[in-house]
């Protein structure tokens, strides 16, 4: 299986390779009038190959760059496949995306031609094509109202997957012999956490490297078997759900089924039962607080076995077992965790987290209620995994892993973390004034703070450009003060500030689900920004707060802080859609009340 991603010139050809070898099993997955029904990978083949010819008769040539707008489905990963296929570039775009947003992603690719799953999608997007005027075909995957404007034509998917499937398939086969692991795949837009989004330009080899590495570390550690399931859930247009949720499990011969959203996420994981799942730290830290809020109403055993599973846990993972650890694993693992692994399906052999920082300490929770959790660490600019967890070379939730198979990894002399291999991108689109800051020699700077430890895993204290320094010249990682208080009750969200001055302070979003529990108790009416006026309210908060600062530093210390007006979100663009907050948004807001704290 590893040779055969070895020696993949692209992406196209590892897929029909794949879809020859199973070409009756199930592949994509996803909830129709409420039965989940899948589509065989000869299916999605024949889809594929027909969709590719259908954008050349329409004038597409190598190169040209298509923009694909849709929601987590099968056809997201059909329209991707055939888009390679005809020998263009795909260019993804997130659904959250604002007119702006696709302004200048249209304008930035030149996109000759966009896919959009429905109307609600085209919305934003149509007035983006007028102002652009450059692409000259859409194509929906639903049917579309034709709008009146514009000089593009409008195409329905149904008429461009229908034809002769053996003669496409061997059209795709010719073309794709002449595209090599150094051609562009696609160009992905940075999320920009702090500025407009930059077009990385990521090669078929980079994808295929990164696969290679992840395959390896599921092949060696967990075992691989014909059935492997991943269920999608982080947006497909995001460089670490495209190339973990659509080209690893591709690269396996795994199915894909997709998830219906954040509010059915849970009873999805239950349907679907998955074996690997891949998520972002924000989300691994809502089911911890679900689970154990789930776990304490409960009360009696079940309480009692949580607490104890979280002590055994917590001292395993420092190292210092002791005597009588092995017998209350033994119980737990009877009692408790069969419930707990249940909930995610009781098939899961991995749970990876990456795009974002994961606090320890949900780690150590997972783990502790007996289901495997690894942490990734990468960037879009390098596939996008650089480095991962594995249980073979020793799981420490303090650090990121090993570089994967394929992958150099250095410390810079300032602690920057530098990478090079196949999976380093070849640029950035249009751009080669950032491209030659972010490449030297060939190694990419990550932009990220840390160190090896005695083990070669690599540890990430913060970002090089998030990091606070204060008026005293020390220096402070804010997205661990932030890990850190979100993981209290009365906390749904927060970001700290500093830079430049005498202390921390922070701004927070309370947990809408405890602040309801709060008001009742108190027997006051909830009404969230009234409660934020509340003396009482914001004693209770505070208290989360010195409960945090008890851990931290003189310097790292939260000594103020104010609440937001509402949930940072990824439609008021507080919020990427790997749900990372946008400091730079959240700042231009809310400048003026963190600037506050420190006159009062």
């Amino acid at each position: 299986m590893l040779s055969d991603i070895d020696s993949a010139n692209n992406l196209v050809e590892l897929f029909l390779k794949r879809a020859a070898e199973r070409p009756d099993r199930g592949f994509l997955g996803a909830k129709c009038d409420g039965e989940w029904q899948t589509i065989s990978w000869k299916e999605a083949a024949d889809q594929v190959c027909l969709l590719a010819e259908s954008l050349r008769e329409l004038g597409l040539k190598p190169g040209d760059r298509v923009c694909l707008v849709s929601e987590n489905r099968p056809e997201w990963c059909i329209a991707d496949l055939a888009i390679m296929a005809a020998g263009c570039i795909t260019v993804p775009a997130y659904v959250t995306n604002t007119e702006r947003d696709h302004v200048h992603i249209l304008d930035n690719s030149g996109a000759r031609a966009v896919i959009v799953s429905s109307q609600k999608l085209l919305g934003p997007l149509h007035g983006a094509l007028q102002v652009t005027g450059i692409a000259d075909h859409v194509i929906g995957i639903e049917n579309l109202h034709r709008q009146q404007s514009g000089s593009f034509s409008f195409h329905q998917w149904d008429r461009l997957v229908q034809g002769d499937a053996e003669a496409a398939r061997k059209a795709v086969e010719d073309r794709m012999a002449n595209v090599g692991r150094g051609d562009t795949a696609c160009i992905i837009y940075t999320s920009g956490t702090g500025g407009a989004p930059r077009g990385v330009m990521q090669h078929h080899g980079s994808i295929l490297c990164n696969v290679a590495g992840a395959a390896e570390i599921l092949m060696e550690d967990f075992g691989i078997d014909d059935e492997e399931r991943f269920l999608s859930f982080l947006p497909a247009s995001h460089a670490y759900e495209h190339t973990g949720g659509q080209y690893l499990p591709i690269g396996v011969g795994a199915q894909i089924f997709y998830s219906e959203g954040l509010e059915k996420l849970a009873s999805n994981i239950e349907e679907t039962r998955p074996t690997i799942m891949v998520v972002v730290p924000r989300l691994f830290e809502v089911l911890r607080t679900r689970i154990m809020k789930q776990v304490t109403k409960q009360g009696g055993m079940a309480e009692k076995l949580m607490t104890m599973a979280l002590e055994v846990g917590e001292r395993r993972a420092e190292g210092r077992a002791k005597f009588g650890d092995g017998a209350k694993d033994f119980l737990v693992s009877k009692l408790l965790k069969p419930k707990i692994r249940q909930r995610f399906g009781g098939r899961i052999k991995a749970m990876v987290s990456g795009g974002a920082p994961l606090n320890p300490e949900v780690g150590i929770f997972f783990e502790s209620m007996g289901l495997t959790m690894l942490q990734g660490y990468g960037q879009t600019e390098a596939g996008p995994v650089v480095a991962c967890n594995r249980p073979k070379a020793g799981i420490a939730m303090h650090s990121v892993g090993p570089a994967m198979r394929g992958v150099e990894v250095k410390i810079a002399d300032d602690g920057e973390i530098l990478c090079r291999g196949e999976l380093v991108m070849h640029g950035y689109w249009q751009n080669d004034a950032e491209t030659a800051r972010a490449i030297k020699d060939g190694w990419l700077h990550t932009g990220d703070i840390g160190h090896l430890d005695e083990k070669g895993r690599i540890v990430i204290t913060d970002r090089k450009k998030d990091m606070l320094v204060n008026d005293k010249g020390d220096n402070i990682a804010p997205q661990k003060l932030e890990g850190m208080l979100t993981l209290q009750p009365e906390i749904g969200q927060a970001m700290v500030a500093g830079d430049k001055r005498p202390y921390i302070v922070g701004l927070l979003v309370p947990d809408a689900e405890w602040a309801l529990e709060w008001a009742g108790e108190q027997g006051k009416k909830f009404d969230l920004k009234a409660l934020q006026d509340d003396p009482e309210f914001r004693a209770a908060v505070r208290k989360a707060v010195d409960r945090v600062n008890k851990d931290l530093s003189v310097i790292e210390k939260v000594r103020q802080f104010a609440f937001a007006d509402e949930a940072f979100s990824i439609e008021n663009e507080e919020m990427t859609p790997s749900m990372k907050i946008r400091r730079h948004k959240i700042k231009e807001r809310y400048g003026d009340r963190l600037a506050g704290l420190y006159r009062s």
